[in-house]
């Protein structure tokens, strides 16, 4: 307790205020670090203001010829004829806001990385929205989706500051964090850590020799000493200190958040004042149920819990935490290898704030997600018309369900709160009960009548969307 007291109050004089930027939050987690053997990625979408967020079920497409889209500033790009089915998360009008997971698990979200590069060197006006899109549209691997991105990337440029894509699949989980331009770098998530990114760089020193865990741009090192962001040896690059924006590294909301999920998860207890690694080994092996946990965060029993338990009044209101005020959606997707991919990949979604609703589990195999989340449009025209204005009253629309009812909580807390938080673990439990049982009853049916499994996939995610309703 005395060196939390210590750093709080290093904190308090040392750091810049802290950024109102209201980005996002990730946890990655290596197959060896968890309790079933499955990828983790956990992750909060933060984004100020009132948003709509659209979900839909995109359908695997093979035509005869590939594809050529327009990027937002100009540019074209061409896809291949084959394109993967997606689950597909969409907050019209934002650039970077969008979630997905392919129909092999390749799972991508990102965080807002603020670098320091102030040269803008872009073909066609650069990349933004379409970078994560064209990696889960074509990518079978974690690591084959960080290379479509740096080919994207050193051809278009990168049309923002900076930014972390965090990238997991069943086998293995990266972070590739990009840069303004056309500089970017990736780093492998060891197999039995587990890995934290507020809205900073994470990502240190680099190894490029070791091309099983790192890749990056070719000239990453010597753009840097050009520069004059460094002048040391390859072996001393540290890319973290060498791109990122320098207030936005000492920033205090960040560091914070980081240090609350690693006194969640992490075996060593670190201090709020020390550098954090990029991973570390978890306390115990991971559930999905662990990272719910994490996203739902106020630092409840800490000494950063400015709410004082609540009685000061909701925590999305009195402080910035991991679960915010800002969080339009929390997810964690559970990539499992040793299964078919339509029942082994699941995403467990909590739309709004995820410490006042359950985690509801969809399969990736899917065939279709509820009408009430598509504002009456199909995936096509949603994509055509991400970047209009969009009708964000519709009281149908199953997101503005939540968001209601989380402000309605938000109104009385402390006293709701309890009964919420019982309401929705008692959910949870038996959401994960009936996933066993409906996946041994698919199972049965998978390899001799795939059509009969992927119907109990859908009727058993359609049923788990009721329970949620009723």
């Amino acid at each position: 307790m005395k060196h939390i007291i210590l750093g709080l109050l290093f904190l308090i004089f040392t750091f810049v205020r802290g950024q109102n930027n209201y980005n996002c939050f990730t946890v990655l987690a290596g197959k060896n670090a968890t309790e079933d053997g499955s990828v983790l990625l956990a992750h909060n979408e933060d984004d100020g203001g009132e948003h709509l967020v659209n979900f839909f079920k995109t359908k695997h497409i093979e035509s005869n010829t590939p594809e050529e889209v327009q990027l937002r500033r100009g540019a074209t790009m061409k896809l291949p004829a084959e394109l993967y089915s997606l689950l597909w998360l969409e907050m019209p009008g934002m650039e970077f806001s969008d979630s997905y997971q392919n129909e092999y698990g390749i799972t991508i979200v990102s965080d807002g990385c603020p670098s320091r590069e102030d040269r803008k060197d872009f073909t066609g006006g650069g990349i933004g929205y379409w970078l994560r899109r064209a990696m889960a549209l074509q990518a079978k691997t974690a690591r084959e989706a960080i290379q479509i991105a740096g080919r994207l990337i050193e051809k278009y440029g990168y049309a923002s500051s900076g930014r972390t894509y965090c990238i997991a699949g069943p086998s293995e989980a990266w972070m590739l964090s990009v840069v303004q331009g056309r500089h970017w770098v990736a780093q492998r998530i060891p197999d039995d850590e587990v890995a934290i990114i507020p809205n900073y760089y994470t990502i240190g020193k680099i190894n490029l020799h070791d091309s099983l865990n790192f890749l990056a741009s070719p000239d990453i090192i010597e753009y840097a000493r050009q520069r004059r962001w460094f002048s040391g040896s390859d072996e001393d690059f540290n890319f973290r200190e060498a791109y990122g924006q320098a207030g936005n590294l000492k920033d205090s909301i960040n560091i914070v958040r980081h240090w609350g999920a690693l006194h969640l998860l992490a075996k060593k207890d670190y201090r709020i004042d020390e550098p954090f690694p990029f991973s570390c080994k978890p306390k115990h092996l991971l559930r999905p149920e662990d990272l719910f946990a994490v996203l739902r965060s106020h630092y409840e029993d800490t000494p950063f819990d400015k709410s004082e338990h609540y009685r000061l009044g909701s925590p999305h209101i009195v402080q910035r935490a991991i679960c915010a005020r800002s969080t339009q959606y929390g997810l964690v997707a559970q990539l499992r290898a040793k299964l078919p991919p339509a029942v082994g990949n699941v995403l467990w979604i909590s739309f709004y704030h995820p410490c006042t609703h359950p985690f509801v589990p969809v399969y990736s195999g899917v065939l279709h997600i509820p009408a009430s989340f598509d504002n009456g449009l199909t995936p096509g025209e949603a994509l055509m018309r991400h970047f209009e204005a969009q009708e964000e009253s519709a009281p149908s629309h199953s997101f503005l369900h939540f968001v209601r009812d989380g402000k309605q909580v938000d109104k009385n807390y402390e006293k709701q709160i309890s009964t919420r938080k019982n309401s929705l673990q008692n959910k949870e439990r038996s959401f994960i009960r009936q996933q066993k049982e409906t996946e041994k009853n698919v199972l049965r049916y998978y390899r001799k009548d795939k059509a009969k499994a992927l119907t109990i996939i859908t009727e058993a995610t359609d049923g788990f969307w009721k329970v949620i309703w009723d």
